[in-house]
């Protein structure tokens, strides 16, 4: 994949909340589809960026403000030549279900299209992305981002709404995805996951694209950058992290791994540990 030579892109993590603060620019292609684990709050700073999420195409203009959901499969590229600049910070699961049921919200794992709106304009939930994404990705101390984080969840609280229990159709799905997620680091065939949902494999990839908008292969090659993520960020060397999640070796999981995030393994771990693995 070609990199256009003004690209670039920063990273830092807040190894106490697991926050992550992305701030970056690309011309052309930016990322291949794919999701994480985490909630995706961010503004555009400059540009157009357009991309795929939940089956629609956005374009989100500068002062605008993106919200995805953990597990939304997205893509992005910038459409006209000037490229895109955008700002994101990304919040874990863990750290904002403590947030969110401390306001009497639950967990956001029990949110269906948890977000109202994928692209939304609020100028008071601008700002509070904009501060806490500087109290994070400049260190500004302790205060600050804590500070800054209470008022973004109190503003991103008002953009979340429940969703219904899955339908009965979509339980044997969710009975497939369980799967995946507990052979994800085995060389599976479609025939032993078609097996443990108890229906032949052509009826399997049709319902399950339905229900995730991907195959159950594309499906776990998302699980497996995901989870070597996770283990990158927490000092894992990239050949380990790839063994562990089930790829081939270390230049597969590169591959995988600069598609989605445009970043390799080892300087995306430099980032958020200061550690380098060659």
């Amino acid at each position: 994949m070609p990199k256009s030579s003004s690209d670039w892109l920063t990273l830092r993590r807040d190894n106490e909340t697991g926050i992550e603060s992305v701030h970056a620019h690309f011309c052309g292609h930016a990322y291949d589809p794919h999701d994480h684990d985490e909630m995706l709050v961010g503004v555009t700073n400059k540009g157009l960026q357009r991309f795929n999420c939940h089956r629609r195409l956005h374009t989100s203009t500068p002062g605008q403000i993106m919200l995805i959901e953990p597990g939304a499969v997205h893509d992005g590229h910038a459409p006209d030549p000037e490229g895109f600049t955008y700002s994101m910070l990304y919040l874990p699961q863990a750290w904002l279900n403590v947030m969110l049921q401390r306001r009497g919200l639950g967990e956001i794992s029990a949110l269906q299209a948890a977000f109202r709106s994928t692209l939304t304009e609020d100028s008071w939930l601008n700002t509070a992305i904009q501060q806490a994404f500087a109290a994070i990705h400049h260190s500004e101390g302790r205060l600050a981002r804590d500070q800054s984080l209470d008022r973004l969840v109190d503003l991103l609280a008002r953009h979340l709404h429940r969703g219904s229990p899955p339908a009965q159709h979509l339980v044997g799905m969710l009975r497939v995805r369980d799967y995946l997620h507990d052979a994800m680091a085995s060389d599976i065939g479609l025939d032993e996951v078609a097996l443990a949902a108890g229906i032949d494999r052509f009826r399997l990839t049709r319902q399950f694209q339905q229900a995730f908008g991907q195959s159950p292969h594309a499906y776990l090659v998302r699980l497996r950058l995901k989870t070597a993520r996770q283990l990158l960020a927490q000092g894992c060397h990239p050949a380990q992290a790839a063994a562990q999640v089930g790829f081939a070796d270390q230049s597969h999981l590169g591959r995988w791994f600069r598609r989605a995030y445009r970043i390799t393994p080892a300087a995306y771990q430099q980032q958020c540990t200061n550690v380098l693995y060659r």
